[in-house]
């Protein structure tokens, strides 16, 4: 059974769905999945400034175990997910990948395949950016990076974002809508398969002799 990690950081909650709907995707292949929050690093007072943050850290938060260096050691496979900041990924997950220097002298990254999703409040507020830097991470950890790509057309409702499932909430903080929550599952199918493929150890074809 092929393991998948869903770590992500989530401040009010859209995220947070995605994660839920990349980890469901991933399960439905059978997978095991760990679904895991990176650690809240913001003061309260700024979290008590937004009512749906407070709400999502007192609802929500204790309900989804925090992120271990062992859920990754654990997983065949990664999925992260971020909101942007300023077109990066949030300080919390930053912190997180930060404390992995250990796990990747050990090449526990090496050869697993990792896919990321990330949401903004603005279309285009950062989101592929923030995914390619996430990559700049994975490129340094020798993964294998799995982008949803244009390899269904359901990803076309959802935005048609080649580098992972996005969502712009606006500036209500609209919550993902089902074409963008099918496009999270899809990517979690996805990284999952791939997975399994890879797991499966299965010889490359033979080149023809030319």
């Amino acid at each position: 059974m092929i393991k998948v990690a869903v770590i992500y950081y989530s401040a009010t909650g859209t995220v947070h769905a995605l994660a839920e709907a990349v980890a469901e995707g991933a399960a439905g292949t059978g997978a095991e999945v760990r679904l895991r929050r990176v650690a809240e690093l913001a003061p309260g007072a700024a979290i008590d400034a937004n009512p749906r943050w407070r709400d999502h850290v007192d609802t929500v938060g204790p309900r989804v175990a925090e992120a271990a260096l062992e859920d990754l050691e654990w997983g065949q496979a990664y999925a992260f997910g971020t909101p942007t900041r300023f077109g990066n990924p949030a300080a919390q997950l930053k912190q997180f990948l930060d404390t992995t220097g250990g796990l990747w002298s050990a090449g526990v990254f090496a050869d697993k395949p990792v896919t990321a999703f990330t949401a903004a409040m603005n279309r285009h507020g950062g989101q592929e950016s923030t995914i390619l830097a996430l990559s700049n991470v994975f490129y340094h950890w020798g993964s294998i990076i799995v982008p949803p790509g244009y390899t269904d057309p359901l990803l076309y409702a959802a935005g048609g974002n080649p580098y992972g499932a996005s969502h712009a909430t606006g500036p209500d903080g609209e919550p993902p809508d089902e074409a963008v929550l099918a496009a999270a599952r899809y990517q979690g199918r996805r990284l999952a398969q791939v997975a399994a493929k890879l797991a499966g150890g299965a010889e490359p074809a033979t080149a023809p002799n030319v």
